[in-house]
């Protein structure tokens, strides 16, 4: 690692890129491709989901400026229009198969699951654990485990704006569905997830992109210095609990991977030790998402700046 990744970078900049964007589509977008994607069946439908990817494709220079810059990373070469292309397609499908996910149809799905008796392993314990994921393949696919895993409990933790967004986006695929989501940014946010883990429930949260607001870590990612929330390591070290980073990986067809990795373990840590800790526990989850994008290129759906300095001009 670079030396600089130690450096923590404080204060209280203007929000990130990704916060300020405006999420294009609709509710009532999603309910019609609902109904058209239950109606007709997953392969009719992607019939539709070509032409929308092919239109994300097209339009939109800032993220496409950003997608080519990750994947010449993540490739190691000149991506080509392909690489691009299959990018999106990734990330409309993960979108388009959480209909059937979340209306419980299981058996249209390949799932194949990697590292899941590690985690299931810590269950007996009595208590649960920090899920850390990233804009990175399906959290439903990862969350269906959970609905076939009898008495699995999996909460989601998620900034207030973006937990009504899923919500609605939940509600807009299936009516009946309910989510356990915790909101962030609530004074008693840490209390519900403490509550959780408690009561044995794995708490899942996106560790991979920063508010523009919080406390960031500098690392070396892909080659290239970024900055990643401290919150997520720091929640888990002050509530010391395991931490696993998960994954649903979307690897063509109708075929995902799951994997969990053991990241950190704050259960036994000293006071004295938690800010090592914690850098420690944030480097490990970086190099294992590094991995992953460079075997799984297509499945980082993060169309920003991933690279651009806490509190920088942005698009």
């Amino acid at each position: 690692m670079n030396p600089r990744s130690a450096n923590l970078v404080d204060g209280h900049p203007k929000s990130a890129e990704w916060v300020r964007h405006r999420e294009r589509g609709s509710l009532w977008l999603l309910r019609i491709m609902a109904f058209l994607s239950l109606r007709c069946g997953r392969r009719a439908s992607r019939i539709i989901l070509y032409g929308i990817a092919i239109y994300f494709f097209l339009f939109g220079p800032s993220a496409r400026r950003h997608s080519l810059r990750y994947l010449r990373l993540a490739l190691g070469r000149e991506p080509l229009a392909r690489d691009r292309f299959l990018q999106i397609l990734s990330f409309a499908t993960t979108i388009h198969d959480r209909v059937y996910l979340i209306n419980g149809q299981f058996e249209k799905f390949n799932i194949s699951v990697e590292g899941e008796d590690m985690v299931l392993a810590h269950e007996p314990q009595g208590r649960g654990a920090l899920l850390v994921g990233a804009h990175m393949g399906s959290f439903e696919v990862m969350h269906s485990l959970s609905r076939r895993q009898h008495g699995l409990r999996v909460a989601m933790a998620m900034y207030e704006e973006n937990a009504r967004k899923i919500g609605g986006i939940l509600a807009a695929i299936n009516p009946h569905w309910v989510a356990d989501i915790v909101a962030l940014g609530q004074i008693d946010a840490m209390l519900n997830i403490a509550e959780r883990l408690d009561q044995g429930a794995y708490v899942g949260v996106l560790a991979d992109r920063t508010l523009g607001e919080e406390p960031s870590q500098a690392v070396t990612f892909l080659g290239q210095e970024a900055y990643v929330p401290t919150g997520p390591m720091r929640a888990a070290a002050i509530l010391r609990c395991p931490v696993f980073f998960m994954a649903g990986l979307y690897r063509g067809k109708n075929n995902y991977h799951v994997v969990f990795e053991r990241v950190a373990d704050f259960s036994a840590m000293s006071v004295g030790s938690r800010d090592l800790a914690v850098r420690a526990a944030i480097e490990r989850y970086v190099a294992v998402l590094e991995r992953y994008c460079r075997s799984d290129s297509y499945n980082w759906f993060n169309f920003f700046d991933f690279w651009a300095k806490p509190g920088g001009s942005g698009d």
